[in-house]
């Protein structure tokens, strides 16, 4: 990398901070104590809920610098993402994990809304909810799962970050780059 990238750099790892975070403090906090406090499975859900209503402008900014400081970063990188042997593996284990990330974070936020519907008192919500069909038993069950497969995918994220960050030392430049050059051309050795 030529110049500084500090900037984006930081948008994609106070970005990743946060999905981390949140996802993990909503899955341990949040949910552990609108289980402690709520009396039914009604009540725990309307607390749940109200959580994770607040959170969801916050999460979906941080995922937007994440994903924004990310792109940013892989334009600054190309050169090492082309040149730099084992740069390119990481950088698509990254983009895997990135969409799975995702994609689980998206249906957590529908589970939790099915349950959030069923569970409200507005009677909005209580027709919109008959309305269509929700099995908040399943729905239930399958959140309590994914709401533990987004820490874990984030953090995923986060240690390879730590990777990309030892492929930047100079050393770990050189290298890769000579061990490019020389897989591309058999007669370096």
């Amino acid at each position: 990398m030529s110049g500084r990238n500090t900037a984006i750099r930081s948008l994609h790892d106070l970005g990743l901070a946060a999905w981390f975070g949140g996802s993990l403090m909503g899955a341990v906090g949040l949910n552990g104590a609108a289980r402690q406090k709520g009396a039914t499975e009604t009540a725990q859900a309307r607390i749940a809920s109200a959580g994770w209503a607040q959170w969801v402008p916050v999460s979906a900014a941080a995922i937007g610098a994440h994903l924004y400081g990310g792109g940013g970063l892989l334009a600054a990188n190309a050169h090492r993402v082309a040149r730099q042997k084992g740069v390119a593996a990481s950088t698509t284990a990254k983009t895997v994990i990135t969409a799975a990330a995702l994609a689980t974070t998206a249906y957590a936020r529908i589970l939790g809304k099915k349950i959030e519907l069923a569970s409200s008192s507005d009677p909005q919500d209580t027709a919109q909810a008959t309305q269509h069909s929700i099995d908040t038993d399943r729905a239930r069950r399958q959140l309590a799962c994914v709401q533990w497969a987004v820490p874990a995918l984030t953090g995923s994220l986060v240690v390879l970050n730590a990777l990309h960050g030892e492929q930047q030392r100079p050393s770990e430049q050189l290298r890769g780059m000579w061990d490019r050059a020389c897989s591309m051309t058999p007669l370096m050795h």
